[in-house]
């Protein structure tokens, strides 16, 4: 199994298989509009600007799991994310990362790449996993680790 088995709905509610990106870094993050680390957001941006033509896709996934900081529909993340960080990298609809409705590309993610002393689940929003150009999970990073401190380890992919 790779990511490129798994797809999800896009914010435009168009289903996207993940074999779409086949070839191609990815860098997957379960996000959020009202979150202390949503600032990030502006560093996820500056990281496919940067890295986008030589195989970089960033890929968020909206999740309201964490202290309800992502509350809105589609149209209204798609609209924040815009507005006030001129995102511009696939975003998707609203998921569940933990718990018995996790989204199946994140109880494969959280498989592969298990956080600290092997823990599964997914502790917080940005909550960020890299993965190379075949599909395979190479590393997973906490929210706290910022875009700008993973860009060698991405540029080390391309």
């Amino acid at each position: 199994m790779t990511v490129y088995d798994y797809s999800a709905r896009s914010l435009d509610g168009r289903e996207v298989s993940l074999a779409e990106f086949k070839g191609k870094v990815l860098l997957i993050v379960n996000t959020a509009s009202k979150c202390g680390f949503t600032p990030q957001y502006q560093g996820l941006q500056a990281l496919y600007s940067r890295f986008a033509d030589r195989g970089l896709v960033v890929l968020g996934f909206p999740c309201n799991q964490f202290g309800r900081q992502e509350p809105g529909g589609a149209e209204e993340i798609g609209a924040f994310c815009e507005k006030n960080y001129g995102v511009t990298f696939p975003m998707f609809d609203k998921i569940d990362v933990n718990g018995d409705n996790a989204h199946p590309l994140y109880t494969y993610l959280k498989a592969e790449a298990p956080g600290l002393l092997g823990s599964k689940a997914i502790k917080w929003n940005f909550t960020k996993f890299l993965v190379d150009r075949d599909g395979k999970v190479v590393r997973r990073y906490a929210p706290k680790d910022t875009p700008e401190k993973i860009a060698a380890d991405i540029e080390a992919l391309l």
